[in-house]
Formats: C-alpha cells, sequence, structure tokens
C-alpha cells in the first residue's frame, strides 16, 4: 500500500458536483492498493498515519499526531498511486490490485480507521471520477509505502 498523507486545514471530494467527503482540520489520505497488499499492511498504514507526528504543539513543534489534536480524516482511493514510470511515458498500472481485492482492504481501512478515531471516517467513492479541493497545512505532505517499513 503506498499513502500520500496531507496536513490539511479543510478539503473535500465532490463526485458529479455533490460532495461526497468533507474534513477540517486534519489529514487527506490518497491510498493506491496493489495485488501483493495484505491486511498486514493496511494495519501497519493505518497505525502509522494515525501516529505520525506531524501537528503542531504549543510550542509550534511538530509533536503531536492525529489522534492528539482529534483530527479528521478524508480518505481517497488512487489507485494511481501505484504506477510504475520507469519505462517510456505511459503509466503502467499492472501492479495495481483489481477491484475485488482493492475494496475490501479500503473498506477495512476506513472500518479500523473509525474505531481507532472514535469518529466516522469521511470518503471519496472508489474508482469514481473525483474532484478534490483542500487547503495544506504547512505545507506538510508525506509518502508511506508499506514495501519500506524498515
Amino acid at each position: 500500500m503506498r499513502a500520500v498523507i496531507q496536513r490539511v486545514k479543510h478539503a473535500k471530494v465532490e463526485v458529479d458536483d455533490q460532495v461526497v467527503g468533507a474534513i477540517d482540520h486534519g489529514l487527506v489520505v490518497l491510498l493506491g492498493i496493489e495485488l501483493a497488499d495484505t491486511h498486514d499492511d493496511m494495519t501497519w498504514l493505518l497505525k502509522k498515519i494515525t501516529q505520525l507526528r506531524i501537528f503542531s504543539d504549543a510550542d509550534h513543534v511538530m509533536n503531536n499526531s492525529l489522534l492528539d489534536v482529534k483530527g479528521e480524516l478524508l480518505v481517497i482511493s488512487q489507485f494511481t498511486l501505484m504506477a510504475a514510470t520507469k519505462k517510456g511515458n505511459r503509466p503502467s498500472y499492472i501492479r495495481a490490485a483489481k477491484h475485488d481485492h482493492a475494496i475490501p482492504l479500503y473498506e477495512s481501512f476506513i472500518a479500523e480507521a473509525e474505531k481507532i478515531l472514535g469518529k466516522k471516517v469521511s470518503t471519496g467513492v472508489f474508482g469514481a471520477d473525483m474532484q478534490v479541493t483542500l487547503c495544506n497545512d504547512g505545507p506538510v505532505t508525506l509518502h508511506l509505502d508499506t514495501k519500506n517499513k524498515e
């Protein structure tokens, strides 16, 4: 699994000009799932995301996690994160998981996040053409890949 995490002041995702997910202070997670990903990858990634100390404390030092600040989470599926771009100019998505593998992991990620955070997690619509609007706070943007845990 790969994730691009952005600390935001607010964000929303629209499908067909309708807002389907929106948050205030928190994190936007663009989530890519590949064929080799497992429930263990999902668990590791979610724990890492919710515990990353990327929110400022009273001294303006990034010392607090999403859990500490009681922030919100917006999760958006994004198969293009699995793109292979080494050869040629057309990205290959051969490593991206098909719906039958990706959707259960995506849904588990959201369900587990709701348990950890104790609140609803906003989402996009899996596989839809989405428009994402956000105000990146900092800016703070990180990339995580479960294949690079160590």
